[in-house]
């Protein structure tokens, strides 16, 4: 893992909205704002470091991540992809909010063969704070996408570098709001130069070919949380609704309240594809091999419910 950026490749910078993009209309606000009010390049302006750089902005969307929708997460591969095929092009940054933003990662990771960097940032404060995160973060971000090298799907937030699929939100409101898990951060800014940990992650995008199955065809998959009292009507009105799918974010190490248990394995007699996850914030789930148990996610124990269901509805999606 190369320690010095490069600064003469060209990075491409997609705006996709979020709190990095955010205005408020009372000064001072953290809170009561507006997600995705500027556009790419007014992100980029508002980063004197970023001057000179050879840039190019690309405004997709303006959403809150929020309400982050399937088609715009085709729209955002399609043209993820069709950037890092450019020679000129050294990697591509997404700016995102977020709420979603490790959903979005790792929808990307299974349909972006990135062979260079793509780096998602975000911030926790909107862009007209007294103290936004989002500048520093986007020239992180930025830096690392410059970096020979470099590959994969990554996360640039909070002076360190995550693995996209190892990523996840934990906190709501402080800005020190990403973790990497139990794997932990991928590389550390100090002081501008990147300070690496461990390896880049593997490139994956094997199930590219969900890009070209209509949204509107996508398999139904939901999360359904485990919890004291927890009911299996809940199963059965999903199932009952259409969906193929379905991630149960079980407590602790994946447990499953009985009632939920016994509908999810009425749910996959009939032909619904049920595996479970932790929703516990670090952990994932560790598998205890007993034939009778619920699945999880393949190679990806430590996903989060969110991220589950990303890999569920994909592999269904492409019949993977």
């Amino acid at each position: 893992m190369p320690s010095t950026p490069s600064s003469a490749r060209l990075v491409v910078v997609i705006g996709t909205g979020g709190t990095i993009a955010g205005a408020a209309s009372r000064p001072g606000a953290h809170l009561g704002y507006q997600a995705g009010a500027l556009p790419a390049q007014a992100l980029v302006d508002a980063v004197p470091a970023l001057a000179g750089r050879p840039l190019e902005t690309h405004s997709l969307a303006q959403l809150d991540s929020c309400d982050m929708d399937h088609a715009t997460w085709v729209a955002l591969a399609q043209a993820v992809t069709a950037h890092l095929a450019r020679p000129e092009v050294a990697g591509v940054v997404v700016t995102h909010g977020t709420d979603t933003l490790e959903e979005t990662a790792t929808f990307l990771h299974r349909t972006v063969a990135a062979t260079k960097p793509v780096v998602l940032t975000a911030a926790m404060r909107p862009a007209t704070a007294p103290s936004p995160d989002g500048p520093q973060n986007l020239l992180d971000a930025v830096t690392l996408a410059a970096t020979p090298g470099a590959c994969g799907v990554l996360l640039a937030f909070g002076g360190a570098v995550y693995a996209g699929t190892e990523a996840r939100k934990v906190h709501g409101y402080r800005v020190e709001a990403f973790s990497g898990g139990d794997a932990g951060a991928l590389a550390l800014w100090q002081d501008g130069r990147l300070r690496p940990l461990r390896d880049w992650p593997a490139v994956d995008g094997a199930e590219a070919a969900a890009l070209a199955v209509p949204v509107a065809d996508w398999p139904v998959v939901d999360v359904v949380t485990s919890h004291a009292g927890a009911r299996g009507a809940v199963v059965q009105a999903l199932a009952a609704a259409g969906a193929r799918g379905l991630v149960i974010a079980g407590t602790g190490n994946g447990s499953v309240h009985r009632e939920l248990l016994a509908a999810a394995r009425a749910a996959q007699a009939a032909g619904v594809t049920v595996w479970r996850a932790s929703r516990c914030v670090a952990g994932g789930v560790v598998d205890s091999g007993a034939a009778d148990a619920l699945p999880i996610a393949p190679d990806a124990a430590d996903a989060t419910p969110a991220q589950a269901r990303v890999r569920l509805m994909l592999a269904l999606a492409t019949g993977a």
